[in-house]
């Protein structure tokens, strides 16, 4: 697709999982000397075929590729979690774009830098996300082991380059790739769905391949999957249904958990390994960020499958668990 096509094209998707991230990356290999110009879907192709052959991948990792001539080609479904950072796939989008951008290496090409300020730009639109560096995200910043957000260091890539946009560094996110985005998002036309109705409460898959019906019940034309770790918006409830998107999307409550949301009401707030003082501290958010509430004990909300723990006294309960369905 061309930057316009894509455009268009965004705009028809409906999307029944919580995206609040979206990885940029460098495909390092190929790189600009492997691209004639009309050899897409062959690179495409070869890319699928070594993620799947050599790293035991379902799919190609990435959801979107761009090109050096200003084009973006689709990967894994829009739906479907991607296999890029590890800790921020489960509601992330990942884009490749070809080429290898560290210092002494491709020199990206006018019509290429466009489309990558385009898509970070129009995806933001779609998923209504304010773009930061907590929105947008280099695959440099995070420890490949542990997924931890370490800014760069000795055990993660220089992905996606050490010249991209000026640098990898999250400082050179803030100065130079972040306000392009925010300049840009301002000329995209808003998205105003076709209905308003509040969110009752999310829905964790915690099963591989669920049905998505276009009703509630098995009789009902099956439309898609909704795959295992995916967060849903849950709408309305006819049970033992949930219906998932606006446009009138179902899927069976037998498979999955029912999750709240909080936003962080202070300056930095511990998570920690446990719901007291006395368990470790793993991590710091921060203020205004949105987080899905997997448990509450008493003055502690859990905000991971995992144990990771919030204090109760810092946060807003924009929605809460359900009690039943």
């Amino acid at each position: 697709m061309d930057p316009g096509e894509f455009i268009s094209w965004l705009e028809n998707q409906q999307v029944n999982r919580i995206i609040n991230v979206i990885q940029n990356h460098h495909t390092y290999s190929p790189s600009y000397k492997h691209f004639n110009g009309t050899n897409h879907f062959e690179r495409l192709a070869a890319m699928r075929d070594y993620h799947v052959s050599e790293n035991g991948w379902k799919d190609i990792a990435q959801n979107f590729t761009t090109f050096p001539d200003g084009t973006i080609g689709t990967g894994r479904h829009i739906q479907v979690i991607p296999a890029g950072i590890k800790g921020k796939n489960a509601h992330g989008i990942c884009i490749e774009h070809l080429g290898n951008f560290d210092a002494g290496n491709d020199s990206m090409t006018s019509a290429q830098k466009e489309t990558i300020i385009l898509i970070n730009a129009a995806l933001c639109k779609k998923f209504g996300l304010k773009p930061s560096i907590d929105t947008i995200v280099y695959h440099h910043w995070f420890d490949l082991v542990t997924g931890e957000l370490v800014g760069g260091g000795i055990n993660t890539k220089s992905c996606p380059g050490t010249d991209f946009f000026g640098g990898n560094t999250i400082d050179d996110a803030k100065r130079n790739f972040i306000p392009l985005i925010e300049d840009k998002l301002r000329e995209i036309p808003e998205i105003v769905p076709p209905e308003h109705k509040p969110v009752r409460f999310y829905y964790h898959i915690t099963r591989a391949n669920l049905n998505v019906r276009s009703g509630p019940g098995t009789n009902y034309q099956k439309t898609g999957v909704a795959y295992k770790g995916s967060v849903l918006p849950v709408y309305e409830v006819f049970n033992p249904w949930f219906k998932v998107d606006l446009s009138g999307s179902w899927v069976s409550k037998k498979f999955g958990l029912f999750i709240g949301e909080a936003v962080i009401n202070t300056d930095s707030l511990n998570v920690r390994s446990g719901p007291g003082t006395t368990y470790p501290i793993l991590e710091k958010v921060k203020k205004g960020e949105k987080y899905f509430i997997y448990e509450v004990d008493c003055e502690w909300s859990k905000i991971a499958i995992n144990d990771r723990w919030i204090k109760n006294d810092f946060i807003i309960m924009s929605t809460p668990i359900p009690e039943e369905t």
